[in-house]
């Protein structure tokens, strides 16, 4: 099952793909927030297309402590319509930490700052999505 993986950011919305079998993921685009949520929501349509993914994965970044804080409900609310929106089912899962997880990462690699910014949407959307499909595709 090809799966499409978001890490839903208030400035970009990182972007991964899982390989048809459902065990590697790859960072692939990030989608730039332009405040027209319907045009990015039209974008991420148009890449579940191209990409021909059969669910949507939505990184949910709850607090450390597993509770839910604003940024979880903003990614909530925007998960729902999502769902509203797309014609493959879109499921939530927990993100905790993918951000610092692929900072790090991109920072081992001696990557520079601006260089980083750039990618850091989209290996989080990847780190997401590789642990989604490694924790056995769960839905819900």
């Amino acid at each position: 099952m090809r799966a499409l993986g978001l890490d839903l950011g208030t400035k970009r919305v990182g972007v991964a793909i899982s390989n048809s079998e459902g065990t590697l993921a790859t960072p692939i685009e990030v989608v730039a927030r332009c405040g027209d949520r319907p045009r990015e929501h039209r974008e991420i349509d148009a890449l579940v297309e191209e990409w021909e993914a059969e669910i949507v994965v939505v990184g949910l970044p709850y607090n450390l402590d597993g509770s839910i804080g604003p940024m979880a409900k903003k990614c909530l609310s925007e998960t729902k319509v999502l769902g509203d929106v797309l014609e493959v089912p879109v499921v939530p899962y927990d993100e905790r930490l993918t951000t610092v997880s692929a900072e790090r990462s991109l920072m081992e690699q001696q990557m520079k700052a601006d260089a980083r910014r750039r990618v850091v949407d989209k290996v989080a959307a990847a780190v997401m999505l590789q642990a989604w499909l490694d924790a056995g595709m769960p839905h819900g």
